[in-house]
């Protein structure tokens, strides 16, 4: 008989959540130029999908490397990151990324935080000046709106009695929250407050070191 626990995985959003800050916003309050089209707008209204406003935004101007290094460095990962990651390691936690974002910026993030963990995000590059933003190659875990399906993430874990929890701040991660138990489901900013709507209950968190404190 085999005594050996099931695995336990924690899939984490990135921007907002593992990271205090958001990558999009320090872009656009720092680098976008005035006057450049409204992209978001035109994602909410429905005309264009997540990934391709992402992917305006962020490959709109040649803002250049230096400059968009530079907002990495207020995006505000755990200073104590490494740490946490050993603790959830000895408790039989895996810990995984899931971000409709952009891997170009999460891969540098956590190097400089010297953290590694699997990522499962849009591709992008440097070209120019710019960041040019891509749909994953894989098509496993692609979506045509986001680029990443966080909830096809989840359930594909999950799919084999693996232990599942869950940590996001914004609308992509509704559906990955609604996929796990509500003791694994941990949220704030959008994500709370469409929970405490739909009287989802959930585990509200301020910073991500308390939800790997809390998980056991």
């Amino acid at each position: 008989m085999n005594d050996t626990p099931p695995l336990k995985v924690f899939v984490t959003d990135f921007d907002g959540t593992l990271a205090g800050e958001d990558f999009y916003n320090l872009f656009v309050s720092r680098l976008y130029p005035p006057g450049a089209p409204d992209y978001w707008s035109e994602c909410v209204a429905g005309r264009i999908t997540h990934f391709e406003a992402l992917r305006n935004i962020f490959a709109y101007a040649p803002v250049g490397e230096a400059a968009i290094l530079e907002l990495l460095r207020d995006m505000r990962l755990p200073t104590d990151l490494p740490q946490k990651l050993a603790m959830l390691r000895e408790r039989g936690w895996q810990v995984v990324v899931a971000s409709a974002g952009c891997r170009w910026y999460i891969e540098r993030l956590l190097e400089m935080a010297g953290a590694s963990l699997p990522i499962y995000a849009n591709g992008g590059s440097i070209i120019e000046g710019r960041l040019v933003m891509e749909m994953p190659v894989d098509p496993t875990f692609r979506d045509d709106y986001a680029g990443i399906d966080k909830a096809k993430i989840v359930r594909s874990f999950a799919a084999d009695g693996t232990t599942v929890a869950f940590a996001g701040d914004g609308a992509t991660d509704v559906a990955p929250a609604l996929a796990v138990p509500a003791p694994l489901r941990f949220a704030r900013g959008y994500l709370a407050d469409v929970l405490k709507q739909r009287h989802e209950p959930f585990q509200r968190f301020q910073k991500w070191g308390d939800i790997a404190d809390a998980l056991r």
